[in-house]
């Protein structure tokens, strides 16, 4: 690193403008993130465009909010706009746990330490800028504005918020992976364009006045219900969401608008996929794929450290899962590099100062889906669904594995790599006979390729859930398959005498799940072997199907009232059923099961004799007898089967 000039990096400081003899930027980009030169980091890959379009940017990385501003000052006024992000992740998921406890660390910052950027920071900081330069237009973008672009459930002020358009004050919202808005965006403005007449670019969102007629464009328009109306009945927030989502995901969508206070909000549709040739341009830029320089004696930056050895080969995710927000951001068609563009960029990493051989992660927001889209691209074009796997899986998709197999073994083959593991989330459901029902024998082989040499130890898959009412508000398979993968998984490893655990994640206090769905969870994967050490509880983020429901109590598709754990209570209730083989946690598993009539979950649980020692010690309240009437007592004679005891 120390070799590189500063040039090689983008500016962060006036020196280093100066050193490239510029005496103004045409950009300045703030970010809540420190600045580190790779395309896994979302400013970086902003300024690298701005770049390549041959104009001069600047990136000011977690600018300090609380004193003088003197940071906001340094570069003065850009020529065209400020870009304006809160980092790679929404700055409140950033800060806090599930339970609303404020995180001791921030990944993107050196040192790991927290407090170098503020809550909503994109808000916080278009708010400095427009004090500062109100003259200066501002663009915001990144994960915390395009999840935030409509009437959303804030879980951390437990409200109804606005688009972040309303209450940031910026003047143009640019949502999902912005190469290409912002392409066009600095075209027009190079061509003269004055930035307030620019109202027709795809995938941007901006605010007109509430009582005049919204622009006129090519797209056709459908109008949400209003924020205010919103914030009356949650059924018309509820409402909202299936457009909102169904129009982020279709190739050929509708313009959105939404009014809120004395403004309409415009949201043009996305733009159509990246082709491999604009996504290969994207990852061709000419990153240090390092740090900036400034911060080697503040300590190693943990979310670099994680990904600076992997390789990603492509975006997009088409699961569509209720509680995940990769395809309101990303999309869900797969845009994917190409085998030459993947094969450079493995290259580099084995230059890279530390490389030993081995590369974390080959792989992408789902590693099997790489190159996989549908057979016939008109039906696509028609598509409205949000999920192309569920509830099943759409007879276009193709789940061919066969590139993505001949690709890792392309990888294998190379001199300097010793291994490269898929640290990446594999969709099981794709590599099951029973569920992917027109799979060819390209799932097998690809398996088969995993298993013997891509996994570091052992491979976690996300099944999520095991009772089928949650698993269909979650838009995931039945557990069944789960089942059927793991003997598949189990017969590759012991064909090749591995043994590599399988570890599933699971997500607890989900909507539409409740306490005795937890209590079965807990007891069919102990059947199954498990131990369950690390378990999710269910974080409402803005823009998914689950949040919608945990706010409204409605599915957004079907206006069904649902069942939603909310107490602290409640999730403390569904969260302890994973620690069974915990001590600490027996004594209320007992109760609550006992209380509830399961004495038959209460036995697979836990021993005989402890829930025995239960049902004498403790009455049960009437409605608990009646809902045991007729069960089956304990046969005090007959001992639990080796496979229950252990």
């Amino acid at each position: 690193m120390s070799n590189r000039p500063i040039t090689d990096w983008l500016p962060i400081t006036r020196k280093e403008v100066l050193e490239r003899g510029w005496d103004e930027l045409d950009v300045i980009i703030i970010s809540g993130d420190a600045y580190v030169d790779h395309p896994a980091f979302g400013g970086a890959v902003i300024g690298r465009i701005i770049e390549s379009e041959g104009y001069k940017v600047g990136i000011i990385p977690q600018p300090n909010w609380q004193d003088d501003l003197r940071d906001f000052k340094k570069f003065g006024k850009p020529k065209m706009f400020f870009g304006v992000t809160s980092g790679c992740m929404d700055s409140m998921v950033n800060h806090y746990t599930a339970n609303k406890r404020r995180r001791s660390n921030d990944a993107y910052t050196p040192g790991g330490e927290a407090g170098f950027r503020p809550d909503y920071a994109t808000i916080t900081y278009t708010k400095i800028l427009k004090e500062l330069y109100p003259d200066v237009p501002v663009v915001i973008g990144g994960v915390e504005a395009s999840l935030r672009r409509v009437t959303h459930y804030d879980y951390w002020s437990d409200q109804l918020m606005p688009s972040i358009l309303v209450d940031s004050g910026a003047d143009m919202l640019v949502y999902g992976m912005g190469e290409q808005p912002l392409r066009e965006l600095l075209r027009l403005l190079g061509k003269g364009a004055p930035f307030d007449q620019l109202t027709n670019i795809a995938q941007t969102s901006y605010l007109a006045p509430r009582h005049e007629p919204v622009p006129d464009s090519q797209w056709k328009t459908i109008a949400l219900s209003s924020h205010e109306k919103c914030l009356r009945d949650k059924k018309s927030y509820a409402a909202n969401f299936k457009h909102v989502e169904q129009e982020s995901n279709k190739l050929k969508a509708d313009r959105i608008i939404q009014a809120a206070g004395d403004h309409t909000v415009v949201i043009n549709p996305p733009y159509y996929t990246m082709t491999e040739t604009e996504i290969d341009q994207s990852f061709d830029l000419p990153y240090t794929r390092l740090p900036h320089p400034k911060y080697k004696k503040r300590g190693a930056i943990p979310a670099y450290e994680m990904i600076k050895f992997s390789v990603n080969m492509h975006r997009g995710c088409f699961g569509g899962c209720s509680f995940c927000t990769i395809s309101a951001h990303q999309g869900k068609f797969i845009a994917s590099r190409s085998k030459e563009s993947i094969m450079k960029e493995v290259d580099q990493v084995t230059e890279m100062e530390g490389f030993k051989g081995y590369i974390s992660d080959l792989g992408g927001p789902s590693a099997n889906m790489y190159g996989l889209k549908g057979k016939v691209q008109e039906i696509c074009d028609r598509c409205v669904s949000p999920s192309c796997i569920h509830p099943v899986i759409c007879s276009n998709l193709d789940t061919d594995h066969s590139s993505m197999t001949e690709l890792y073994r392309e990888v294998d083959k190379h001199p300097k790599v010793k291994k490269a593991f898929v640290g990446s989330g594999i969709r099981y459901d794709l590599l099951v006979e029973g569920y992917n029902k027109n799979a060819n024998d390209s799932i097998n082989e690809y398996m088969e390729q995993v298993v013997t040499r891509h996994i570091s130890g052992r491979l976690k898959v996300a099944p999520e859930h095991t009772a089928d009412e949650t698993l269909r508000v979650m838009r995931k398979p039945s557990f069944k398959h789960f089942h059927d993968f793991k003997k598949k998984y189990d017969h590759y490893n012991k064909k090749h005498n591995l043994n590599q655990p399988l570890i599933p994640y699971f997500i607890s206090s989900h909507p539409g799940c409740k306490e005795e769905d937890m209590a079965n969870l807990a007891a069919e994967t102990k059947d199954m072997g498990f131990m369950l050490e690390q378990v999710q509880d269910f974080t409402p983020t803005p823009m998914t199907v689950a949040t919608v429901i945990y706010y409204s109590g409605y599915h957004p598709y079907t206006m069904d009232k649902m069942y939603v754990p909310k107490s602290e209570k409640e999730k403390r209730a569904q969260h302890m059923f994973f620690f069974w083989h915990k001590k600490e946690y027996q004594q209320r598993i007992k109760d609550k099961l006992v209380n509830k009539g399961r004495r038959d979950l209460a036995e697979k649980l836990l021993s005989r004799q402890i829930v025995q020692d239960v049902l004498e010690k403790q009455p049960f309240t009437d409605s608990a007898k009646s809902k045991v009437k007729g069960k089956r007592p304990f046969n005090k004679k007959k001992n639990f089967s080796k496979k229950r005891r252990k």
